[in-house]
């Protein structure tokens, strides 16, 4: 919920003008532009966009649907109606953009804005996470885009939709743009899954603050860590800070360990 609503939706709740124009004098609703209102609690986002005389769409709308999403430039992202598509505050996607409709993009529309503010490491990530997220496919990812450059169907072909988080994509590609294989979502007995592995056995964990820093999922982490290495596996954790602003320092560890070649060679337990 938005808690930002169209006079029309107020009404088929069994508002009427007099209790709309009563809730507004109270300051309980507010008045963003002619037939909209907004609750108090309503998303801020959502508001500014509706306020500005379109909806909520690209990275913002993205952000809303629960996608994951690389660091952004702060800004609200808003889809104008077409009279206003030369506007510079208006996203736009490519081919023919549907009608304003309610107060947010739906997400195969704002996937489609998006691709033209998102460089290529982002609209993998965030392809991988409406993969994963959702019940999309790869062919609606694709129908999504099919107006824009064949750059975009090139692209969609390096995701993963095991991939659990948008620092896990994005050290994929780095990875294996540096030439090295890796596997995704490797299944080790008695540790379970590990995002990613190079080679035969150096496992690269991408740990974030959401799913991290528990005391339970702490201790679950550095258990799968003590039994990988008791089964011959090197494991580096990786944060969403060394992903996305420390980069060069991991390729850089990494690499060392692939030049010793400690991702080779037979494990413990093999």
């Amino acid at each position: 919920m938005t808690g930002v609503y169209p006079v029309r939706e107020l009404k088929a709740r069994g508002f009427t003008d007099a209790r709309i124009r009563k809730l507004e004098r109270s300051g309980d609703l507010t008045r963003l532009r002619t037939g909209w209102y907004a609750e108090n609690a309503a998303d801020p986002a959502v508001r500014q966009a509706v306020a500005a005389g379109g909806v909520l769409s690209c990275v913002s709308a993205l952000r809303h649907h629960g996608i994951w999403l690389p660091p952004a430039d702060g800004r609200v992202h808003v889809r104008l109606p077409l009279r206003d598509r030369c506007d510079d505050r208006s996203c736009r996607g490519y081919g023919q953009m549907p009608p304003l409709s309610g107060a947010v993009d739906p997400l195969l529309v704002a996937y489609n804005c998006a691709a033209r503010c998102l460089d290529d490491e982002g609209f993998v990530a965030v392809s991988d996470s409406i993969l994963y997220k959702t019940d999309y496919g790869l062919a609606d990812l694709r129908g999504a885009v099919a107006a824009g450059p064949r750059r975009l169907m090139d692209l969609l072909e390096y995701c993963d939709g095991r991939a659990m988080s948008g620092t896990e994509s994005i050290a994929r590609v780095r990875f294996r743009g540096a030439g090295l294989k890796v596997k995704v979502q490797f299944y080790i007995r008695g540790v379970g899954y590990v995002d990613l592995l190079i080679g035969d056995r150096l496992i690269v964990e991408c740990d974030s603050r959401e799913f991290h820093t528990s005391a339970s999922n702490y201790q679950t982490d550095r258990t799968r860590d003590r039994k990988s290495l008791a089964d011959g596996y090197i494991t580096i954790r990786v944060t969403y800070e060394d992903v996305m602003f420390r980069w060069d320092e991991v390729l850089r560890d990494v690499l060392v360990l692939v030049k010793r070649r400690a991702h080779r060679g037979r494990r413990l337990g093999a």
